[in-house]
C-alpha cells in the first residue's frame, strides 16, 4: 500500500473556506477511512520510534484527533492546544499569524513538566505559524520537544521556514 497515494485520495479540496482564496483541506474522508487513518497514526508512531516520549500535544481541533490515538501508542499522556478562551484554567497564551488572519493559541500552564518529552502533532503544516507558537508553548513550560508531525505539509507557503531546527515529518507534501 502507498500511503502517501492513500493519503492524497481521501484528502478533499474546499474552495474559498473559511474565507475567498482560501483552499481548506478537509480530511474527514481520510478520518472515515479505517486503513488510511490507522496508516497515518502508524506511520507517526513508527517515524519517532518507541522511545521515552512523555506528552503528545496535539493542536485543535484537528490535531487532536490525530494526536489522540498516537498518544495512546506511545503510553504518553495527551495534551491540548486550543484557541484562546476554550481551556478552564491557567494558561500560557501565544499570538500569531496564519494565511487569512492571526490566532492565540494557549495551553494550560501545568499542562508539561520541565524536562517531558513532547512531540507535537497537527493535521496542517501551512504557513507554520501554528506550529511555531505551539512549539514556543511547549517550550516556555521547560518541556524538551522531540518534533513535529503532521499529516499534509503546504510546502509553498514554506512553514517549514519559520521552525528553525524543529523535526518537522510530514506524510504527505504538496
Amino acid at each position: 500500500m502507498d500511503l502517501g497515494k492513500l493519503i492524497q485520495e481521501r484528502i478533499r479540496d474546499i474552495p474559498d473556506y473559511p474565507k475567498p482564496g482560501v483552499m481548506f483541506k478537509d480530511i474527514t474522508p481520510l478520518l472515515a477511512d479505517h486503513v488510511a487513518f490507522a496508516g497515518v497514526v502508524d506511520s507517526i508512531v513508527n517515524h519517532h520510534g518507541r522511545g521515552t516520549i512523555d506528552k503528545i500535544v496535539g493542536i485543535e481541533a484537528r490535531g487532536f484527533i490525530m494526536a489522540a490515538p498516537v498518544a495512546y501508542h506511545f503510553g504518553a499522556g495527551f495534551v491540548p492546544v486550543r484557541k484562546k478562551g476554550k481551556l478552564p484554567a491557567a494558561t500560557h497564551a501565544e499570538t500569531y499569524d496564519l494565511e487569512y488572519g492571526n490566532e492565540t493559541i494557549e495551553i494550560h500552564s501545568d499542562a508539561l513538566e520541565p524536562g517531558d518529552r513532547v512531540l507535537i502533532v497537527d493535521d496542517v503544516l501551512a504557513t507554520g505559524g501554528t506550529a511555531r507558537a505551539a512549539a514556543e508553548l511547549v517550550r516556555r513550560s521547560g518541556a524538551d520537544i522531540v518534533g513535529l508531525s503532521v499529516l499534509l505539509e503546504l510546502s509553498f507557503l514554506h512553514g517549514r521556514d519559520k521552525l528553525g531546527n524543529l523535526d518537522v515529518h510530514s506524510l504527505v507534501t504538496v
